[in-house]
This record gives C-alpha cells, sequence and structure tokens, in this order.
C-alpha cells in the first residue's frame, strides 16, 4: 500500500483526477472535539493508518488551533513511532488541498517515504495561492499597508492577494483587467472557489493571463474565511497537474540519508524526526541536480 497521506479536514480533499491517485485519510482526531474523540480514539485511528500503509504523512495548515497540532504530536509521541510525519504548511486551504492531491499522486510512484514527506515544502514553492478579496481590514497573512487598509473601507473595494510563493497585493480599479499578480513561469492547473464574490475576475483575468491549461471550480474550504479574514472572497490555486512533471522535478533533487532515523530525505530537515541535515563538510558526496527540470518550464 503507498505511503497514507493524512489531513485535517475533508474540505482539504480533492477529487482524485484518475483512478489511481489514492484519497487522502481525514483524521478525525484533528476534525472532533477531544471531548468527542477521545486520545486512545486517536491512536487507533492512527494506528490503523499504519498498520495499512507503514507510514502516514499528516499536512497540518499552520493556522490550525494549538488543540489540532497538539493531539497530533501527542499521538506520535505516546505511539512513540518514527512512521508518523506532522507536516505544516504555511499554504492557504485551497493551495494546501492541492499539496495534498499532488502527494496523494506521487504516493503511488516508487519514492520513499522519507522523500515523499520532505517533498512537501519543495512542492509549496510551485503553488501560485491567493484569493480575490471584498476586504483586507483584517487579513494578516499577506502584508497590507495602511492605504490599502484605508481601500478596504471604500464600498465595492476589491483586492487581488497572493499569499504563496510571494506575497503581493493589489487593488482592483475598472473591471480589473490592468490588474496584475505575478504568475507562474510553467504550465498549470487553475482551481477557484467562490465564496460571496463572483468568480468573474480570477476566471475572466487571472487564468488567462497565468496562461492556465484548465481552470475548474471547487468547493470553497470552511477554513478560508477565516484564513483570509472575510467571506467576501473567490480563493484560487494554481499548480502542475502533471504527474509526470511533479516526478521529475521531485527526482532532481539531490537525496540524503537521515543521520538519526535512516530514512532518505530532500531538502535540510527530516519531515518524519525532524533532525537537520548535517553541515555540508560531513555529508556523503552525491551529485546534485537541477532543482527545476525541462517538463516544468
Amino acid at each position: 500500500m503507498p505511503t497514507a497521506i493524512a489531513v485535517t479536514g475533508p474540505d482539504l480533499v480533492l477529487p482524485s483526477p484518475d483512478r489511481h491517485t489514492p484519497s487522502a485519510a481525514v483524521l478525525q482526531s484533528a476534525v472532533r472535539p477531544p471531548r468527542a474523540y477521545s486520545l486512545d480514539q486517536a491512536l487507533t485511528e492512527m494506528h490503523t493508518l499504519i498498520e495499512h500503509h507503514g507510514y502516514v504523512i499528516a499536512l497540518c495548515p499552520a493556522s490550525a488551533p494549538a488543540a489540532v497540532t497538539q493531539r497530533l504530536y501527542a499521538v506520535r509521541s505516546v505511539l512513540e513511532s518514527d512512521r508518523i510525519a506532522v507536516v505544516r504548511s504555511d499554504l492557504p486551504p485551497l493551495g494546501l488541498a492541492v499539496l495534498a492531491l499532488q502527494l496523494r499522486q506521487l504516493s503511488v510512484c516508487d519514492f520513499s517515504p522519507g522523500v515523499l514527506a520532505s517533498a512537501a515544502r519543495l512542492l509549496s514553492h510551485y503553488i501560485y495561492a491567493g484569493a480575490l478579496l471584498g476586504s483586507v481590514t483584517k487579513l494578516d497573512r499577506v502584508p497590507v499597508t495602511l492605504q490599502s487598509h484605508a481601500k478596504s473601507w471604500l464600498p465595492g473595494a476589491q483586492f487581488a492577494v497572493l499569499a504563496t510563493p510571494r506575497p503581493e497585493l493589489v487593488k482592483l480599479s475598472g473591471d480589473g483587467s490592468q490588474a496584475r499578480l505575478t504568475g507562474p513561469a510553467f504550465g498549470t492547473k487553475m482551481l477557484y472557489a467562490p465564496g460571496q464574490l463572483a468568480p468573474g475576475w480570477v476566471t475572466g483575468h487571472l487564468a488567462p493571463a497565468w496562461r492556465s491549461q484548465e481552470v475548474e471550480e471547487a468547493r470553497l474550504p470552511a477554513e478560508s474565511a477565516r484564513w483570509w479574514a472575510t467571506g467576501k472572497l473567490v480563493e484560487f490555486a494554481a499548480a502542475i497537474p502533471d504527474i509526470s512533471v511533479l516526478y521529475q522535478l521531485v527526482s532532481s533533487v539531490r537525496r540524503d540519508d537521515c543521520h538519526w532515523c535512516g530514512l532518505e530525505l530532500i531538502g535540510d530537515r527530516c519531515a518524519f524526526c525532524a533532525a537537520p541535515l548535517p553541515p555540508p563538510e560531513d555529508r556523503p558526496g552525491r551529485p546534485v541536480r537541477a532543482l527545476l527540470p525541462r517538463g516544468a518550464t
């Protein structure tokens, strides 16, 4: 069985694009309050996933309540298992759902659990996630100028905001056709999830400007209004949809062995035991290849 990809809410599970991509496991220990779902039940839930899949990668938004992350780490500690990776992400909700889908797609490939878990950080840099907002007065996820705060009080004001990979914010004027957000330099599929705003600017202006190869509507995650601090929004995320390109992207990065748990990893830290990579002079020599494959440009 492939490594299990677990998420902290059902809204983070996008439909599988094909019959080969497994679904994600929704952790009830994160969805239900501690009083309604005991620690023993949470332990059983995680133990069952480990028994069936061998390893579990639990994606947890950095914005999740403290009780959610504390429960995940408590389960890992009590089970004394090095087969559970708790991967926290700063991506907005729809972007995190896209990341979960990409990991699900890659879980059926020949990547080891350590490489797959540490690939989450790499793939996050290639997800362009943002939102069209009707207000930025309470937004604290992206830098907002005092001028933008003031303009946010004007009736009908709308703002295009990019959260990742580099924060940007522009105010829309007129029909919004002149508003620009820095987009990806590679082929993507765009998902958009309407809240209390019409998606016309996202589908009619942003998607063509970013040369998105495909545009598809998704359900707005329940967490989105809290993350963006307003219900007047249309959330969007553009990412690489092709599993062959994702595979090339991950496989092109140098791999190392964790000096603590022995799992393979990419990057500077093991996602399972959190041990940092030793200094370069203490690592065994391996060739370093290009970070971005040709198929992603």
